[in-house]
Formats: structure tokens, C-alpha cells, sequence
């Protein structure tokens, strides 16, 4: 009699849902017979990564038959340098979704409380269920953080926070003061983890950098990544900077060989290319006001983002996303976020925004 495998899973796992990725812009061309659909969906870098990345990538390739080094001592170093921490402050991760994966294991058992934001990264739920920690989904304000509701929201029972700033999908961001309060209000033995993927693109005066709380704040995780300004998607390379010994857990559990070698390679490179970066960034700000002047003139409300995406609301957000599909404009539904009525468009190229901003014409007015 065959194995039913599912009721060999522990409950968490057995509730949950496969993630479910966006349409490649491959199969996309495939199904509709064209050569020129583009992809608005993923929060990608449309500039690409920095030529010196590549270049660091082209050099290693002789070397991909011998394992990365484990510990991944020249990347380390180039973070401490840049950041002005020690190395052993640093985890390295597969993407920074790595390092939030090993905080959910290290600090949450069966039963307890991990505190998140209504609209926030999908990890976090997936995650704690995963595990079979308790969720508890503090409402959003404005569409972005309750910082002050999720303070309250903290138990004897909870482990882990996970704050995003700015927040992945809506793109709305807190301030110094408000972080600071926040942080002031959490009892020392929970951990927050401060999810900055997006961190390199905001420009405001008022938006804080987690890494100068981590002194008086012992219990925080700030989580980067090289996914997003500095186009390594493809490569997968993330990490957190914590205190020593918050480090030191988080590398516990953390395979040796977690990050490759063509990764690593290609972030420290990375690293060093402060004119890709200025590029990437104010192509950015530029296509920010490409799109966000498009709804305006299509009377269409949008959330204010400070990230390289923005969400816009279309009504039958679905039903628009087909129809964008079959112009050949790949965005992202976001529905599972609790937004059905809402599209999440990454900036693109000039060309890329006026491409999505005709066709999105096109399916409203049609």
C-alpha cells in the first residue's frame, strides 16, 4: 500500500501552500508567438549588475570544480570595510531570505510567537508556520507598518519581529524616531529582525540606517541583500549584521557552502562600483516619477513608494494582469499579500515604463 508522504510532514508544513513564481518572460514569448515581452515584476535591477561583477564572475569560472570558500572570508571583509563593522558581526546568506530563514530556526519553537506586519514580505508567514511557530499579523496602517501596534502586539510568548524598511510590497517606510521608539519598547530577549533589502534606493533624510542601532540594541538583525541595486538576483548572495554573538548563532546553523563562488566573487566587486550604484539609483528615482506621473494621468490611486517598485490600484486587479499578460507586460498580482486590488510594478528602462504605461492604458480604456 502506497505511503500517503503528506501525512508524514509535521503540520506546519502539511497547511502550507507551494510558492507560486511569476510567468518568465520566456514562456510568456512561447505562448504568445512575440520576441519583445518584457518582465515588470520581480524587483529586478534593469540596468543588470556591474560590468566589474561580471568581470569577477569571468575570472572564477576556472575554479568552479573546487567548493566556495565556507567561510567566505573576502566578501566579510569587503562588508566590514564598507560598513565599518567587524567580520564576525557578519552571516552570509543565499539571498537575505537565507538569513531570515536561520533567525526563524534558531530562536522559534512549536507554539511560539513570531510578530510581523499585515502586508509584509511573505516569508515571514510562510516561515513561522513552516516551523510550527504561532503568527501574529499585526494590521497595517496606510498600508505599511503599525509600529506602534506591533510593540503591543509583543507577548511573553513571542520570539521573533520582522520589521521591513521599506516594506516589500507596498513600499511605504518608517523613520529614525519612530524605529528608535520601537525598538526601545521590545524586550531585550526578542529578536527583531530589520529587513533592509531595499535600503540602498531610499534617499530620505529621515530614513534610518539599521546598522547604527545595533550597539545599543543587541537583539537586532539587519538583513541586506545584493538582489536588488546591485542586480545579482540570478547569483542569490544576501547577509545580516548583528552583534558577535547573535552573529555567531545565526552561523550555527548556516551550511558551509551556502553562497557559491561565482556570488561572492561578483558582490565584492559589486561593492567597489560606486558609479553602477549612483546609475542604478537615480534611473530609479527617474522611473518613479515616470510611472507615478502616468497613474496620476490615468486617475489611478498608487501607494508612495521609496523602493524600485510601486504598487498601483486597477480594481479587478486579475482580470488586468491577464490582460497585461497578453500585451506582453509581465507585472505582479498581489493578491496573496492581502491587495487584490492592486498590481506590484518594479521601475523599468524609459522604455520599459512607457511600454507598461501604454498597454496599461490600453486594458483600462480598451
Amino acid at each position: 500500500m502506497p505511503v500517503d508522504v503528506l501525512s508524514l510532514a509535521t503540520p506546519g508544513v502539511r497547511g502550507l501552500t507551494p510558492y507560486i513564481p511569476g510567468k518568465p518572460v520566456e514562456e510568456l514569448e512561447r505562448e504568445l508567438g512575440i520576441t519583445n515581452a518584457i518582465k515588470l515584476a520581480s524587483n529586478e535591477n534593469p540596468l543588470g549588475p556591474s560590468l566589474k561583477a561580471l568581470a569577477a564572475v569571468q575570472q572564477c569560472l576556472q575554479d568552479i570544480a573546487r567548493y566556495p570558500d565556507g567561510g567566505g572570508f573576502a566578501l566579510k571583509r569587503a562588508l566590514a570595510a564598507r560598513y565599518n563593522v567587524a567580520p564576525e558581526q557578519i552571516t552570509l546568506g543565499n539571498g537575505s531570505s537565507d538569513v531570515i530563514e536561520f533567525a526563524a530556526r534558531i530562536f522559534v519553537a512549536p507554539g511560539d510567537e513570531v510578530v510581523f506586519s499585515q502586508h509584509a514580505f511573505a516569508m515571514y508567514p510562510i516561515l513561522t508556520q513552516a516551523i510550527g511557530g504561532r503568527a501574529v499579523e499585526v494590521p497595517a496602517r496606510d498600508w505599511g507598518h503599525d509600529l506602534e501596534a506591533m510593540a503591543k502586539a509583543v507577548t511573553t510568548r513571542t520570539k521573533l519581529v520582522f520589521i521591513t524598511n521599506p516594506n516589500n510590497p507596498t513600499g511605504t517606510w518608517f523613520g529614525r524616531t519612530e524605529l528608535n521608539r520601537f525598538l526601545k519598547q521590545i524586550p531585550s530577549q526578542v529578536i527583531v529582525v530589520l529587513d533592509e533589502a531595499y535600503f540602498e534606493y531610499v534617499d530620505h533624510p529621515e530614513y534610518p540606517d539599521g546598522l547604527t542601532l545595533l550597539n545599543s540594541h543587541p537583539n537586532l538583525v539587519v538583513a541586506r541583500t545584493f538582489s536588488k541595486v546591485f542586480g545579482l538576483a540570478g547569483l542569490r548572495v544576501g547577509y545580516s549584521i548583528s552583534s558577535a554573538p547573535l552573529a555567531d548563532l545565526l552561523n550555527r546553523v548556516r551550511p558551509p557552502f551556502n553562497v557559491n563562488s561565482l556570488a561572492m566573487n561578483a558582490a565584492v566587486a559589486a561593492l567597489g562600483d560606486e558609479e553602477h550604484l549612483r546609475k542604478t539609483v537615480a534611473i530609479n528615482h527617474d522611473g518613479m516619477r515616470q510611472l507615478t506621473n502616468g497613474f496620476r494621468e490615468l486617475a489611478l490611486p498608487y501607494i508612495p513608494s521609496v523602493g524600485n517598485f510601486v504598487c498601483v490600484e486597477v480594481g479587478e486587479a486579475a482580470r488586468v494582469n491577464d490582460a497585461l499578460l497578453r500585451q506582453g507586460v509581465i507585472v505582479r498580482p498581489v493578491a496573496n499579500y492581502g491587495m487584490p486590488h492592486h498590481l506590484r510594478v518594479t521601475v523599468g528602462l524609459p522604455e520599459e515604463n512607457v511600454r507598461f504605461l501604454g498597454a496599461l492604458k490600453t486594458v483600462l480604456t480598451g
